[in-house]
């Protein structure tokens, strides 16, 4: 078992800086999931850990040793692929045995090891099979159970269920979890899909541009995200953005938008007291906009009109695109509304769980 530290670790490719003084500590056992869009220099991280990258500064430390200039192979981790890179000629026993056969491990313990696994993903009457005879989720699990068989410290995953549909990835999703409950090891797993990091991570490093934006627990990004990048990144459908004023009116703050005026609650007061008639981003998840006849109790209620362009309905819930002004939003909505499109309709957004965030430089929450 291990923790993994990036001190001050960039690299370049060329003029191209994939990963920007990237400062951050795994620890041991923790399940961190690195989450970001294409380009973000989330994969390049992870191959920088492995060994498959060099790192053209700082250093990377798993456990107590350095390991810049240590082998691949030497490093003590396991990587499960994208791709699977299951080799086809192979059974599934001889894939999952074939890192251990290349350490001369003894002939007894690979089949000790391998049956552990395949008892573990539920592959054991697949262990004759080649790779063309599975599915694509059978192919991930001895991809998986690979992994396993070394009994690494650390356990390094590039996006392994995109190629997945979707009831599988969700399947799968749990099933790592369980795994990596059951192995008490440590996990650093690269994704572009929020969904996955919020589902499976301890902590979610997101990045964008090769630069770390924010480390911290799911819930703690969902609430309280550090900037607008994070907070329309984090959820699903992503946050709304407006850009507006914060005006004093009646001895309280508005959020003013070319479109809409709503009052913010009074326990925000003092936190943005400095940005009194100042320009602001005005942000509201979709779950915090509410049909005014199934809206919550007790929440911090604001009204506003918006004309429906599209509804889908998702069983439990509706998702209304809406358009006030040039303004374009979408809500999340009980069930039973019955919105029409084409239609006038008020909804209310709750104040209790809106943010603000400066629109100057990097766009800092404001708190």
């Amino acid at each position: 078992m291990a923790k993994v530290i990036y001190e001050e670790v960039t690299k370049r490719f060329g003029d191209v800086v994939a990963v920007n003084d990237l400062n951050l500590e795994v620890q041991d056992k923790e399940f961190v999931v690195l989450v970001g869009p294409s380009g973000c220099g989330k994969t390049t991280a992870l191959r920088l850990l492995a060994g498959l990258e060099e790192a053209s500064n700082g250093q990377i430390i798993i456990g107590d040793r350095v390991v810049n200039d240590v082998p691949p192979k030497d490093r003590d981790i396991a990587m499960v692929f994208q791709s699977y890179a299951l080799y086809p000629h192979m059974t599934v026993f001889d894939n999952m045995a074939f890192g251990l056969k290349l350490r001369k491990t003894a002939k007894e313990e690979i089949k000790q090891r391998v049956e552990e696994a395949a008892e573990i993903l539920g592959i054991e009457k697949l262990l004759d099979r080649k790779p063309r005879q599975l599915s694509g989720g059978q192919r991930q699990r001895v991809a998986v159970g690979r992994a396993i068989v070394r009994k690494p410290s650390v356990f390094l995953f590039d996006e392994p269920l995109s190629n997945l549909d979707a009831k599988l990835r969700v399947q799968t999703r749990a099933e790592l979890s369980k795994l990596h409950h059951d192995l008490q090891t440590t996990f650093i797993y690269v994704t572009h899909d929020q969904v996955e990091a919020m589902t499976m991570a301890d902590r979610i490093a997101v990045m964008r541009d090769g630069l770390l934006q924010q480390l911290n627990t799911p819930q703690n990004l969902y609430n309280h995200p550090s900037n607008v990048f994070v907070a329309g990144f984090i959820g699903s459908p992503a946050m709304n953005f407006f850009n507006g004023t914060l005006e004093r009116i009646d001895g309280g703050f508005t959020v003013k938008t070319d479109i809409f005026q709503v009052a913010v609650p009074p326990d925000r007061f003092s936190a943005y007291e400095k940005y009194e008639g100042k320009p602001i981003i005005f942000g509201i998840r979709p779950e915090d906009i509410h049909n005014p006849d199934f809206k919550p109790p007790d929440i911090y209620s604001a009204p506003v009109e918006a004309n429906v362009e599209v509804t889908e309905l998702m069983g439990n819930e509706i998702f209304l695109y809406l358009k006030s002004g040039s303004e374009s939003f979408i809500g999340r909505v009980d069930p039973r509304t019955d919105a029409a499109v084409g239609s006038k309709f008020q909804v209310i957004f709750n104040m209790a769980n809106m943010h603000l965030f400066d629109p100057e430089g990097e766009q800092k929450a404001i708190v």
